[in-house]
């Protein structure tokens, strides 16, 4: 089936060693999560009370006073930025990017103002926020963020990922104090973390992806004080209408949540399965070895190091013979610059290992 569809519509079968990817759909859903898509596509519910109830439930999963399904994590920041520029105002949720509005300001490390896939710049302006960078590229602190709280500041948004900047930077409890202290909201977009529940502790409001770590469909979940979450859902029927969510992918992403709490730690076998590409250090020109997430996750992958004087490849080409191979190899490849990449496991489906490695032989070998 998956490969007759794949025929129909024209499109190359692909092979995901990158992780939970949005180049690639992020993360493949198990059978019960799309049967209970199914159901949710295939019946009628009244999606105010699906809105409210859906939230309340993972709400009591992630012990947050309260939390609402959006249709992604990207958008997740947008909405939660309008809600603490808007306060739920509806004149000014639906005006929002037609008057001033004064104490719009968002304040965010330098080092935290990532492209994730899209700038996080642009969700905060379409949020109807002001972007206020502190800090440095290599340093944020405490006081960096202390000193440009004024009376227009709404917001702090700190950014809990791989992209952001990880040396020398300040922590999120650490934030959440000084955002306390000075009675401001923090908003902590924490799309791939694993950890539901911490961040939410931490912040006023908690952004997470629906489809990474918790193997959903794709969507959102913003959790955090009540108040704040009603005010975000004001935002649903103003810019939010552009980004609503379907009553199928909320079912899913429900029994997901389910599932993601019944779920096995599969890291310590994810390892042991990229042992198998070892045997490719007996080529001259690669290293191969294992690497620990770079945010500190339980999360391991294979480095492929490639040294260009020896094979005459850069780590460029060979992640580009990989993408053209005749199943599409799509790679980790944040360090393709320094000459490496990494091979994600946990996407990988049965076998796809061996046809990573097959494919690396034949690049080294000169057949592709």
């Amino acid at each position: 089936m998956e490969n007759s569809l794949n025929y129909k519509y024209g499109l190359k079968k692909v092979i995901n060693a990158s992780g939970r990817m949005s180049i690639l759909g992020v993360s493949s859903p198990t059978d019960s999560v799309m049967n209970a898509m199914k159901f949710g596509g295939q019946n009628y519910v009244e999606i105010a009370d699906l809105v409210d109830k859906s939230g309340r439930y993972i709400a009591d999963k992630i012990n947050a006073q309260d939390a609402v399904v959006v249709n992604s994590a990207s958008s997740g920041i947008a909405l939660s930025i309008a809600s603490v520029v808007t306060k739920g105002d509806k004149r000014k949720s639906q005006l929002l990017h037609n008057q001033d509005i004064e104490q719009n300001e968002i304040i965010l490390f330098k080092g935290h103002n990532v492209q994730y896939g899209a700038p996080i710049e642009t969700m905060v302006y379409l949020g109807g926020g002001s972007l206020v960078e502190v800090g440095y590229a290599n340093e944020g602190k405490s006081e960096h963020v202390e000193s440009a709280i004024n009376k227009n500041t709404a917001a702090i948004l700190y950014v809990k990922s791989h992209h952001a900047v990880q040396k020398n930077m300040v922590s999120v409890e650490e934030i959440y104090e000084v955002a306390q202290r000075n009675n401001i909201p923090l908003i902590v977009d924490a799309a791939a973390e694993e950890d539901l529940e911490k961040y939410v502790q931490c912040s006023d409001l908690a952004i997470y992806s629906g489809s990474k770590a918790i193997q959903g469909p794709t969507s959102g979940i913003v959790a955090g004080k009540k108040d704040l979450i009603e005010s975000l859902k004001v935002q649903l029927h103003f810019i939010g209408r552009s980004m609503k969510v379907g009553k199928e992918s909320i079912f899913g992403l429900l029994q997901a949540i389910d599932e993601y709490y019944e779920k096995v730690d599969n890291s310590q076998n994810e390892k042991a399965e990229l042992k198998k590409l070892e045997s490719l250090n007996n080529y001259e020109g690669i290293n191969i070895s294992i690497v620990q997430d770079e945010a500190g996750r339980e999360i391991y992958r294979s480095r492929v190091q490639i040294d260009q004087s020896v094979i005459n490849l850069s780590a460029e080409d060979v992640v580009n013979k990989m993408k053209r191979a005749e199943i599409a190899i799509y790679t980790r490849d944040y360090g393709i610059k320094q000459g490496f990449f990494d091979i994600d496991p946990r996407p990988l489906k049965e076998n796809e290992i061996d046809i990573i490695y097959n494919t690396l032989v034949k690049i080294l070998e000169g057949e592709i």
